[in-house]
């Protein structure tokens, strides 16, 4: 039987620093939406305290997690260990999500000093963490990042990878806003 823990500690955080991968999910509030499941690599999670944690979202095709989050905030972090002694972790939270526009983004881009720009950080604020078994994941052994998503973010100066990611991450699949120009009033 798993066990379930009310805040992150040094072993749980050392045991989700070692994955080279881990998935976000999430889900609409209406019955016939879409639930979401990410794949998330690089080195793109950082822990701010016992009870939050954050983690960079680079882009991609699809705006679900960030359409969810404002929508409701109901986020899950699921970790497997793909080496060494079996063993899943979930870690279910609420989740804040800080665009390239919000007024707090640049700070929170000091969280991961590797990277040069993303599409948002999403931070999660942990209300439980379980772990289980995870008997039945795959060894497999990790060889490298794939250097694609880094190429097509350096590809484009910064103006239009902004306008890129405004024209192809307005909405979800369900129609919630995704990313939206900010409103010159708006101080975020």
């Amino acid at each position: 039987m798993g066990k379930t823990y009310n805040q992150l500690n040094d072993e749980l955080i050392a045991f989700i620093k070692a994955q080279k991968l881990f998935f976000v999910a999430s889900a609409p509030l209406s019955a016939d939406g879409h639930v979401n499941v990410s794949p998330k690599g690089y080195d793109s999670l950082a822990f701010i305290d016992n009870k939050t944690m954050a983690y960079i979202d680079l882009g991609g095709s699809g705006i679900e997690t960030q359409a969810h989050s404002r929508e409701n905030g109901r986020i899950t972090l699921m970790v497997c260990a793909f080496e060494g002694k079996a063993n899943i972790m979930r870690i279910y939270g609420r989740s804040e999500v800080y665009d390239f526009s919000h007024s707090e983004f640049a700070e929170l881009m000091k969280l991961f000093p590797k990277f040069d720009r993303a599409r948002a950080i999403f931070k999660i604020h942990i209300d439980s963490i379980m772990d289980s078994c995870g008997w039945g994941v795959p060894f497999f052994e990790f060889k490298s990042e794939r250097e694609q998503l880094h190429r097509s973010m350096d590809h484009k100066s910064f103006d239009d990878w902004v306008e890129h990611r405004y024209n192809t991450n307005e909405s979800s699949l369900d129609g919630l806003p995704g990313l939206t120009r900010p409103n010159q009033n708006d101080p975020s």
